[in-house]
C-alpha cells in the first residue's frame, strides 16, 4: 500500500506540473507579459520555499545581458531575467543542473515580421518557460536530492522604432558578439544570456528548452521534440527519461560543418544561416551551444510539440506541456524509480 500511495502521489505531482504548464502556455499575450511571468515564478518559489531573483531591465543592462536587452527593447513591456534555485542536497561538490527556458511571451518576429496567418499561436512562444515553471511543482512536491537552478529570460519580440534590427551587432553577457541576420531568430539570443547566467549561478550541467524553430516541424511535424547536445552520456540519460515518460525525443547531429554555418565576418557568431535556412533546427540549437561552451549541455526544441492545433490522445488542443514529464523524470529519477 505504501508503494502504491507513493506512485499515486508522484502521478498527481506530474499531472499538476503538466496541466499548469499547459494553462500557462494558453494564456493570451495581453494577460501574460514578462513582468507577470516573473511574478508567477516568485509566487511558485514562495509556495515551495525556493529562492527566486528577478532582474528588471536595469539589472539586465547592468549585467551586460545585451541579447535579452536587445530582443526586449522593441516592446512597451520590458524584459525580465528570472532565476529560481532548488536546493535538494547539501552534498559537497554536488552538481547543479541549470535549466534554461525560452520566455518570449509573444513573438511577432520583430522587424523580420512573421506572416499574419497563425501568428496567434505565438502566445505559446514561452512554452519552454512554462515547462520549467511547471517543473517547480514537481520539484517542490517530490523533493529529489538534486540541486537545480531554473533560468528564464523573458521578453516580448515586437516591431517598433526602438526594436533591434537585421544587421545589428549585440554583445552577450560574456562579452561575445552576435551578428543579427534575422530578428525572428530571437529565442536563441535570449537563451544565450540565459545559459551564461545559469553558469554564473553555478550550473555544472545545462539543459535548455525552447519553441526554437519552425524547422523542427519540417523534420518531425508535431510528433517529436528535437535534441542537440555536446555530451553523449547526458543526452542518453535524457532520452531514457523521455522514453520512461512516454514522450518522443529524437537527437540531431552535432557536426563541425554545422558550426561553420554560424560563422560571422563581423562578430563572434551570427544568429541565423544565410543559405535557405538549411539545417535550421540544428544550427539554432548549436547557436545556444556556442555559449554553453565546454559545460555539458542538451538543447530541446519543442517548436513542434509545445502546441497542437487539435486534440491527440491525452494531449489537448493548445499548450501541451511537452517535456514536463521528461525533465521531471530526469531530475526526480531516484524518487520516481526508487
Amino acid at each position: 500500500l505504501a508503494g502504491l500511495e507513493r506512485a499515486v502521489f508522484a502521478a498527481e505531482a506530474l499531472a499538476l506540473a503538466t496541466n499548469y504548464a499547459r494553462d500557462l502556455t494558453n494564456l493570451p499575450g495581453n494577460y501574460l507579459v514578462p513582468e507577470t511571468l516573473a511574478r508567477e515564478a516568485q509566487t511558485l518559489a514562495a509556495r515551495y520555499g525556493m529562492e527566486c531573483t528577478v532582474l528588471d531591465e536595469h539589472g539586465i543592462r547592468e549585467q551586460g545581458m545585451g541579447g535579452l536587452e536587445a530582443v526586449g527593447k522593441g516592446s512597451v513591456n520590458p524584459p525580465r531575467m528570472i532565476a529560481v534555485h532548488y536546493r535538494g542536497t547539501a552534498e559537497e561538490n554536488a552538481e547543479v543542473i541549470g535549466l534554461v527556458g525560452k520566455g518570449i511571451t509573444f513573438d511577432t518576429g520583430g522587424i523580420s515580421l512573421k506572416k499574419p496567418e497563425g501568428m496567434e499561436e505565438m502566445i505559446s512562444d514561452m512554452g519552454g518557460a512554462a515547462v520549467l515553471l511547471g517543473l517547480i511543482h514537481a520539484l517542490g512536491r517530490l523533493k529529489p536530492s538534486v540541486n537545480a537552478v531554473i533560468v528564464i529570460p523573458a521578453a516580448e519580440n515586437m516591431p517598433s522604432g526602438s526594436a533591434f534590427k537585421p544587421g545589428d551587432v549585440i554583445t552577450a553577457m560574456n562579452g561575445q558578439t552576435i551578428e543579427v541576420l534575422n530578428t525572428d531568430a530571437e529565442g536563441r539570443i535570449v537563451l544565450a544570456d540565459g545559459v551564461l547566467y545559469a553558469k554564473s549561478l553555478g550550473a555544472t550541467r545545462l539543459i535548455d528548452i525552447a519553441t526554437l524553430t519552425g524547422a523542427v516541424l519540417v523534420c518531425f511535424g508535431d510528433v517529436a521534440t528535437g535534441a542537440v547536445a555536446n555530451d553523449e552520456p547526458m543526452l542518453q540519460e535524457l532520452l531514457s527519461a523521455a522514453k520512461r515518460a512516454g514522450e518522443k525525443v529524437w537527437p540531431l547531429p552535432n557536426y563541425p560543418e554545422y558550426h561553420d554555418m554560424l560563422k560571422s565576418q563581423v562578430a563572434d557568431i551570427r544568429n541565423s544561416t544565410s543559405r535557405d535556412r538549411w539545417a535550421g533546427s540544428i544550427t539554432g540549437g548549436l547557436f545556444i551551444g556556442f555559449f554553453a561552451g565546454e559545460t555539458p549541455w542538451v538543447h530541446l526544441d519543442t517548436g513542434g510539440t509545445a502546441w497542437l492545433w487539435s486534440e491527440r490522445g491525452t494531449e489537448p488542443l493548445g499548450g501541451t506541456g511537452a517535456m514536463v514529464r521528461t525533465l521531471s523524470g530526469y531530475l526526480c529519477h531516484s524518487v520516481l524509480n526508487g
